[in-house]
């Protein structure tokens, strides 16, 4: 069926009708491999810290910053990305975006045949950087793609091209990077200062060639985004014009959206808990005693999980569940999972870290168009805040980190930060997403 524009007031004009016909497949298949690349780029971060904490010789709350350099460019990023974007638009904001995230990829190699860590942290950041000004492209790009009833369907699409690479990355990188790591680890243990630096330098280098094709294939990505024919799109009185309505006319600031305000400290939350099931899962798995050889697959479970959950938002919205069931349900599932996954132990605790990826799946595609609707002009500013919101990868993961490092609680119980944050994510469910949002004006 053709994607249609959106169409946020119950009154429909001719144009608008015609808007409806058009048909964006072609968008949706660029917009699904932009998808695709950040969510590789992104999920290899699971299998980077584990490789970083041997490579580096780190400890847990160390290599743990891999999440905080990574995420942190969200909240530093995110409001100059909407700046650019305004300026330039969607389609070149997504090309620059591309070209950063090359940028960061080719610090990889310094980083590998010196084995920095702070350089490989800076390699992330950069990388990070290019993604906020992509993710802030294109997550309302997609939301105002077509009617904001059906938007959590369409990102539940681009979910499976982000999970799907997602669960693709961990599988070939850990190949690489993770390959007899569990034996390295041994032989580490009785090899002289001279030895070991040759054999934690051999691992380093590792990284340098996967790291080129990413920085090559996002260049070339970035020239076809170019010279696509993707069209731009805006959201009803994102231009401040005669026809949108008064609530947003009405409005100066992203300040009078208590809604979007919610919907940002969900997002925070959401994230922080989304990355503790998928990249922090293997370093879990390895504290409690599983080998690295099996844990590093754990991230993929996570993923599979998540592409499950994807399926079912696209076969049941909205026509069987509304985006706020959805996300009422997954705030519910996720709370049951993280109560299982901290009351039992080995790998049914692992198991059920990895089943957040089903709770969590449905959380980010039904909260975005709750959280940016009605937004009009401000809708690039509302983005801006959203993407911001996707520090919280930085945040939460560091703290239970911090948590897991106190001998009383230990990383099993520091999980417990989980079940705050799914329980925040149901209040927005239920009634957050409604404060402050205009009345649909009447016929």
């Amino acid at each position: 069926m053709p994607i249609k524009t959106i169409i946020v007031s119950t009154t429909i004009h001719a144009q608008s009708a015609i808007e409806k016909k058009k048909d964006y497949s072609g968008a949706l298949f660029i917009i699904g491999t932009l998808f695709f690349i950040f969510g590789f780029v992104t999920w290899v971060n699971s299998t980077l810290i584990p490789y970083l904490q041997i490579a580096c010789e780190l400890s847990t709350s160390d290599a743990v910053l891999v999440t905080f350099a990574f995420y942190i460019s969200y909240a530093v990023m995110a409001f100059p990305s909407s700046w650019v974007l305004k300026a330039t638009g969607f389609k070149k904001g997504m090309m620059l975006g591309l070209l950063v995230m090359s940028v960061g990829a080719l610090v990889f190699i310094p980083a590998a045949k010196t084995r920095n860590y702070a350089l490989f942290l800076t390699g992330l950041f950069i990388i990070g950087t290019g993604l906020a000004l992509l993710q802030t492209a294109s997550n309302p790009y997609i939301t105002i793609l077509g009617p904001i009833e059906s938007a959590a369907k369409r990102i539940s699409i681009m979910g499976i091209c982000n999970k799907g690479a997602g669960a693709i990355a961990p599988l070939i990188m850990g190949a690489i990077m993770l390959k007899d790591s569990s034996a390295l680890v041994e032989r580490l243990k009785t090899m002289d200062a001279t030895r070991k630096a040759v054999e934690l330098d051999a691992m380093a280098s590792r990284v340098i060639i996967p790291y080129i094709i990413i920085a090559i294939v996002l260049a070339a990505l970035s020239i076809f985004i170019y010279f696509s024919s993707l069209p731009e799109v805006k959201a009803e009185g994102e231009d401040d014009s005669k026809t949108a309505s008064s609530a947003v006319a009405n409005r100066d600031s992203i300040f009078q959206y208590p809604y979007l305000w919610f919907g940002f400290i969900s997002l925070f939350l959401y994230v922080g808990v989304e990355v503790m099931s998928g990249d922090i899962i293997q370093v879990y798995g390895k504290s409690i005693g599983i080998s690295l050889d099996i844990a590093k697959h754990f991230t993929t479970y996570t993923m599979l999980c998540m592409l499950l959950g994807y399926i079912i938002g696209i076969l049941a919205i909205p026509k069987y569940l509304s985006q706020t069931t959805a996300l009422k349900i997954s705030a519910i599932i996720g709370v049951i999972f993280s109560l299982c996954a901290i009351f039992t132990s080995g790998y049914t605790s692992v198991l059920f870290i990895a089943l957040l990826g089903l709770a969590n799946a449905l959380v980010w595609p039904a909260l975005w168009p709750l959280a940016i609707n009605g937004l009009g002009k401000f809708t690039k500013q509302g983005a801006a805040l959203l993407i911001v919101g996707i520090a919280g990868g930085a945040v939460l993961p560091k703290v239970w980190a911090a948590l897991g490092a106190n001998e009383d609680i230990g990383l099993q119980k520091a999980f417990w930060i989980m079940v705050p944050c799914y329980l925040f994510i149901l209040y927005f469910a239920i009634a957050g997403h409604k404060v402050g949002l205009a009345k649909k004006s009447e016929k």
